[in-house]
């Protein structure tokens, strides 16, 4: 018979192994944590990882001089678009990025029932603002820059539903094209974007997002000015968002 070998490891040397492994393995689960999340989130180094998406999420702390509920943050309106009552109980404030896939989803997915459940019927206020990811969406702020353009002559949402309704199809010429077939002032926002006229407000609401704690698109913030607002990240399914609204309103 052939002896028998033997292969003896070191203590020391398995515990490094363990610890390897262990390692890996966090790392795979958050990576595959973002992936399920269904969002965009541009790190710090400028690169693209998916967003967790579990919902909702609070804020664990209330940034310095915003006088909100424990637990949740403040976040401005501005003046930015705005659907339904001024008056509602409730706001859900939109930061989105026009190229972003996951935004362009929530907004196929879900805002048509959001909207037809909540904003038609005055319980809330849907505010819509940019945050564009403009190191890996390149059209993000041309977008948001021709969105303002068709705001200025009252076409927001019509031009808002345009580009989502055409993700594939982003650049200066269909800006242009889209604002003619909206029945725009065409001269005036040819005028209006060619100057870059909204980059400062667009600059203002990715500043906004910042200070508010966002980090990817599309992330919502839902709640009120008087008792300050909760986080969602991602593109949630109807339920998961109608879950957050009917809590806020109950």
């Amino acid at each position: 018979m052939m002896a028998e070998e033997h292969v003896t490891i070191k203590k020391s040397t398995y515990n490094k192994i363990l610890v390897g492994l262990v390692a890996v393995m966090v790392a795979f689960s958050f990576s595959l944590g973002f992936i399920l999340g269904g969002g965009e989130k541009q790190s710090a180094t400028g690169k693209v990882a998916d967003a967790n998406g579990q919902a909702p999420v609070q804020q664990p702390s209330v940034p310095a001089g915003n006088q909100a509920l424990p637990g949740r943050v403040q976040v401005s309106l501005d003046d930015d678009p705005q659907l339904g009552d001024k008056n509602a109980e409730l706001v859900m404030i939109e930061f989105s990025d026009f190229q972003c896939p996951f935004c362009g989803r929530f907004f196929s997915s879900t805002l048509p029932q959001v909207k037809k459940e909540y904003v038609d019927t005055g319980k809330v206020l849907f505010v819509y603002r940019d945050f564009p990811l403009d190191s890996i969406h390149p059209q993000a702020v041309p977008a948001a820059l021709a969105a303002g353009c068709a705001d200025e002559q009252d076409k927001f949402w019509e031009y808002h539903d345009k580009i989502f309704q055409n993700q594939a199809s982003l650049g200066d010429t269909s800006y242009k094209t889209w604002a003619a077939e909206l029945g725009l002032d065409t001269t005036k926002f040819n005028d209006c974007y060619d100057s870059k006229k909204y980059a400062g407000e667009v600059q203002k609401d990715f500043q906004d997002g910042n200070d508010a704690g966002v980090s990817g698109t599309p992330t919502f913030y839902i709640g009120s000015p008087q008792k300050g607002y909760i986080e969602i990240v991602g593109a949630q399914p109807f339920s998961a968002i109608k879950q957050a609204l009917d809590q806020e309103l109950a």
